[in-house]
């Protein structure tokens, strides 16, 4: 927890905290459907009103986890070291997370992760919920991505750079899990993921050239800011 904090705000992120811990525990124990506001609010010891300050709709109380993370990519965009370019920080950001384990990368096979992403991909409303966290991550690199590209850029550009970054993400992490799921360790699973990863991001490097190439076709040269962000 961030010291710098004041003990009002801290007061109130253990609060959030708590709610949050309570309703995932009664979700993996009873299912989410099974489990009511009015049953979380009663095990953390608050009103309903005070759960519903925290958290607007019953799904965030799980994908509230991806709210820590939404500004993740942007922030990494942002604060690269100068002369690197926006594609290799967060390559270099995503196989940072997977030696360290985190979770956001798909490389755990800490039970209580792996119970957590069972309850998220087999609920159809945490689907959905979490479809609109990516959605506001997508926006918020799109953002980050244009103050790289300069004037003149077009903005569609920042924006289908943004979509297929946060999509190539999602998929490496999805393909942890699934590996992982599929009963083996995080450490059996680690060589192919960084694997995958620098293949991933060679192929975002080299746009879609490798899918037309077999056609005959050319690639488009990038006219000046309107090109790749840079790796």
């Amino acid at each position: 927890m961030d010291r710098s904090m004041g003990l009002r705000e801290r007061k109130k992120l253990r609060t959030r905290q708590t709610i949050s811990e309570v309703a995932i525990a009664l979700f993996l124990e009873h299912g989410f459907d099974q489990v009511s506001v009015a049953d979380i609010a009663a095990a953390a010891e608050v009103s309903k009103p005070t759960l519903f300050r925290y958290f607007p709709t019953k799904e965030d109380l799980v994908v509230q986890r991806f709210a820590d993370h939404q500004d993740e990519s942007a922030g990494v965009v942002r604060n690269r070291p100068s002369g690197v370019g926006p594609v290799d920080a967060l390559h270099q950001h995503f196989l940072a997370g997977l030696e360290a384990g985190d979770p956001i990368t798909g490389l755990s096979d800490h039970e209580g992760v792996l119970a957590f992403h069972r309850l998220l991909h087999s609920t159809p409303g945490l689907v959905a919920r979490s479809a609109q966290y990516l959605a506001r991550a997508e926006e918020e690199l799109a953002r980050a991505l244009a103050g790289t590209l300069g004037e003149g850029a077009r903005e569609v550009t920042s924006r289908v750079l943004a979509g297929q970054l946060v999509a190539t993400l999602r998929i490496l992490s999805l393909t942890n899990w699934q590996r992982i799921v599929d009963g083996r360790t995080a450490a059996e699973v680690r060589p192919e993921a960084v694997a995958d990863a620098d293949h991933a991001f060679a192929l975002l490097r080299r746009g879609l050239v490798a899918l037309e190439a077999p056609y005959g076709a050319q690639p488009d040269e990038p006219s000046g800011p309107d090109g790749s962000p840079g790796a």
